[in-house]
């Protein structure tokens, strides 16, 4: 299916700040709520106000800024949290209520007949009063497909704005994603909204997975940080679109996703992944001789992202022992020198051969360049050999 619509439901200031090592002052709640405005994201979600007071006074402080996001509040399927949360001047609410065996038995001890009862008479309440509400199912992909249907058209009966699938623990497959997506979007008309764990690694593939199927909504988080492994990387998110649809991130400043990632990074305490999309140290980094010789080229050629849409920039690098001719040939030119074929392969061989005991700083890349240009290098086994083999 073709993808034809995607709304971000960023939330890092509910399900990020469940992260084990999050623990975000009002200040950086309010910081982070501005980037996000920046970055323009369509909903930021916040955890419920009845969780703690001082939950309840920074989502109060969120929802008096001046925004352009949808303002959301996470709560349990009960009257008492969704009034609260109205109270404090959200937009919408965000309603879950867990619906698999285990959730049934373990957590609430509700029956389907009930779940219904609860979660019509929560979302009719909400509606009475002009807030936009999502019901989500709890574990759904351990949920019993029959169960979660029924409770989905119930709602959509009623005219909900969105319903939620939630893979909880990671459990599911993109297979499965599909499954599930493509028989609830047959059994409702209203848009749905896909929460993935990342427990198992397939986060941004089974949000992927959703949108094909049918899901209009897709919650997300800085870094990717939640409980446990948290959910699907907002950068990630980006980065898998821009390869399948890249129209439809055109409303959004993809240039400032390395900020948000490095700024919440340094907040929590951690680094920003090697191997994060886009907003990776090394993201957009060439090594091997046969790639850079390529990509000076024509970029294209190992690169389906440009960096320049994400504020990055591509980096050739030239101080290992993997290094080309056609690199060095390129860094020459930027230097604003000229190097013959005898003397490219030359300087080739002599990065080569002094990276194989340590990476060379780009100073001493730039340096045997020079020397190779002015006919003033001279090759390490040389100084070797007159040092007596000592250097």
């Amino acid at each position: 299916m073709t993808i034809s619509s995607l709304a971000l439901v960023d939330s890092t200031l509910r399900e990020g700040e469940q992260f084990a090592l999050a623990h975000f002052t009002t200040a950086q709640k309010l910081h982070i709520a501005e980037m996000l405005d920046d970055f323009g994201i369509d909903y930021v979600e916040m955890t419920s106000p009845i969780s703690s007071p001082q939950a309840e006074a920074d989502l109060r402080a969120v929802a008096a800024t001046s925004r352009r996001f949808r303002l959301l509040a996470h709560t349990r399927c009960r009257l008492d949290d969704v009034r609260h949360a109205v109270d404090a001047g959200v937009d919408g609410v965000n309603v879950l209520l867990g619906t698999s065996p285990l959730l049934q038995r373990h957590s609430h001890g509700q029956s389907i007949d009930q779940i219904v009862e609860s979660a019509v008479e929560v979302v009719t309440w909400l509606q009475e009063r002009g807030i936009e509400v999502r019901f989500s199912c709890e574990d759904a992909f351990r949920s019993n497909l029959d169960d979660i249907l029924r409770i989905y058209s119930a709602l959509d009966g009623l005219g909900i704005d969105r319903i939620g699938i939630a893979d909880t623990v990671g459990i599911a497959t993109p297979n499965d994603v599909t499954e599930t997506v493509t028989a609830v979007r047959a059994a409702v008309g209203c848009d749905i909204e896909f929460h993935g764990h990342n427990d198992t690694d397939c986060a941004v593939a089974n949000a992927l997975a959703a949108l094909e199927a049918g899901a209009t909504h897709i919650d997300v988080t800085i870094l990717g940080i939640g409980e446990r492994n948290g959910i699907a990387p907002l950068a990630g998110m980006v980065a898998r679109m821009a390869t399948v649809g890249p129209q439809l991130l055109e409303r959004y400043r993809t240039d400032l996703l390395p900020r948000l990632d490095n700024e919440v990074a340094a907040m929590v305490g951690v680094a920003v992944p090697f191997n994060a999309a886009i907003t990776a140290p090394t993201a957009f980094s060439h090594k091997a001789g046969i790639h850079t010789a390529s990509v000076l080229r024509n970029p294209a050629t190992y690169e389906v992202l440009d960096p320049a849409r994400f504020g990055r920039r591509r980096e050739v690098l030239l101080g290992h022992r993997l290094t080309g001719r056609h690199s060095l040939r390129q860094r020459a030119s930027e230097l604003g020198l000229v190097l013959t074929d005898i003397q490219l392969h030359e300087v080739a061989a002599e990065v080569r051969t002094r990276a194989g005991r340590r990476p060379l700083r780009s100073d001493e890349v730039d340096a045997l360049i020079q020397q190779t240009a002015l006919g003033f290098l001279v090759p390490v086994n040389a100084m070797v050999a007159h040092a007596g083999g000592h250097v």
